[in-house]
């Protein structure tokens, strides 16, 4: 049985930052692995 894209969509699990294992709060056409605390750290 084929699901519908959005059915799709939300079955995805969660995506979790592997520097610091914080749910990342994703955005559409957001391609970052990392969340927000742990890439400001980087820049500094």
């Amino acid at each position: 049985m084929l699901m519908s894209p959005l059915e799709l969509i939300r079955s995805l699990p969660n995506k979790v930052c592997p520097e610091c294992g914080q749910l990342i709060e994703e955005q559409a056409e957001s391609y970052l692995m990392e969340c927000d605390r742990c890439l400001a750290k980087k820049e500094e």
